[in-house]
């Protein structure tokens, strides 16, 4: 354990100054803020809205450009700059001939990955929460005050976190074995547009839960359970068939990503 959190802290230090880094925290801040500045302006349009319709209309800025592109992009970005930091420097050698586990390093490594992609999805969360509260102070007619989403919407992106956990897995072995820039990132961005295409169709192709790349599109698809009561209640479904898919994937190809590193010399 000591070795785990000798190099998880290390992975920051190497990594604090990186566009990777910096994305988990920009990402959010940027698209709530856009959110936020169209009802600011737009504020006519929203006002004789109910409070639920509001929440959705204005975390559905974040949800929908996270689950269509930019989430998946932006896993596979994560999982190249955590690795590109020992490519770039030659230090692979070095880091596996120190007196860790081999273990160590790599789960520490995937560890911090994952860690982006939680920080970046917990800001997601609580900007959008504490955004819309915002607006119900500045514009007293978007009466956002008057339904709470905060939980529903801690699901929500739970459960995009969770979807993105097969692509990480894949993407992080890729840029692991491989050093340049276009063969990780051309495959996740090839892999991305077909995944997101399938997902994305009225009538999907029936075994398209499969592809990890369109599990977040999908993740938004079925995101809300079947209604049959008030309109002002609603539950999420956050373990679904496509959630399910991802964290066995995910799961797997950690294992044998693991298994692959320690027969093989990575250079």
């Amino acid at each position: 354990m000591k070795g785990f959190l000798l190099s998880f802290r290390s992975e920051f230090y190497k990594s604090r100054k990186t566009l990777g880094f910096w994305g988990s925290i920009i990402l959010p801040l940027v698209i709530t803020l856009l959110a936020l500045t169209a009802f600011f302006v737009k504020s006519g349009d929203f006002a004789n809205k109910p409070g639920i319709l509001l929440w959705i209309q204005f975390s559905m800025i974040s949800l929908g450009s996270m689950g269509t592109l930019l989430l998946p992009i932006y896993t596979i970005f994560v999982a190249y700059s955590v690795n590109n930091v020992e490519h770039k420097a030659d230090t692979w050698k070095t880091i596996f001939s120190l007196p860790i586990s081999r273990w160590s390093v790599y789960g520490a490594k995937y560890a911090y990955a994952f860690f982006l992609l939680f920080i970046c999805m917990a800001l997601f969360t609580l900007l959008n929460i504490g955004f819309g509260n915002l607006l119900s102070v500045i514009k007293p007619e978007l009466k956002f005050n008057e339904y709470h989403m905060e939980k529903e919407l801690a699901q929500v992106f739970f459960k995009l976190l969770l979807s993105a956990l097969g692509i990480l897995s894949i993407q992080f072995l890729l840029s692991l074995l491989w050093s340049d820039f276009l063969k990780p990132m051309g495959f996740g961005f090839v892999a991305t547009i077909v995944g997101v295409t399938l997902a994305s169709q009225k009538d999907p192709w029936k075994y398209t839960y499969l592809l990890p790349y369109s599990h977040p599109m999908a993740a938004i698809k079925s995101m809300v359970k079947n209604q049959h009561g008030p309109a002002d209640r609603f539950e999420i479904a956050v373990f679904t068939q496509e959630v399910y898919v991802s964290l066995i994937v995910a799961v797997i190809v950690f294992f044998a990503g693991y298994f692959i590193v320690q027969k093989r010399s990575v250079k």
